[in-house]
């Protein structure tokens, strides 16, 4: 029954994104197939794994411990807040901060990711911003 249940939040998610994803326009054509294509493929592939698992359910199903939930509840909740605090912090101090929380929460030193968070943070902000000329937000960072 839980891989059923499963299946059919998977289903609703896709449907969700698929439909979020429809309506996504831009006011100029920078890409032949346009920015849907990508956010479609997505859903459409997880509906095929949600009809997967829907199809063939596994009969003595095992939970995981309440720890572990706990966990993968910290890690949704941070990357939800990494993308609500996104623009307002900009991409290098969001993603040292979830780097950080997301570290510690597998397990990881202090030390190690603070490190790792900043280096990610700075790291990928000019990987993005110098090579590959992908604009992101800078926040309180930004000059002026």
């Amino acid at each position: 029954m839980s891989d059923r249940l499963a299946a059919l939040l998977l289903v609703v998610a896709a449907a969700a994104y698929g439909a979020a994803a429809w309506h996504l326009e831009v006011p100029f054509a920078y890409e032949p197939v346009g920015p849907r294509a990508f956010p479609l493929m997505i859903a459409a592939l997880v509906a095929l794994a949600a009809a997967a698992l829907a199809a063939q359910p596994d009969p003595e199903p095992h939970w995981p411990s309440p720890a572990l939930l706990a966990r993968s509840a910290l890690v949704v909740g941070t990357l939800a807040l990494y993308a609500a605090l996104f623009s307002a912090l900009g991409f290098p101090l969001s993603t040292a901060a979830a780097t950080l929380v997301l570290g510690r929460t597998f397990g990881a030193g202090w030390t190690k990711c603070a490190a790792g968070g900043l280096g990610l943070g700075l790291g990928l902000y000019l990987l993005f911003d110098r090579v590959l000329d992908v604009t992101l937000p800078l926040g309180p960072l930004s000059p002026g």
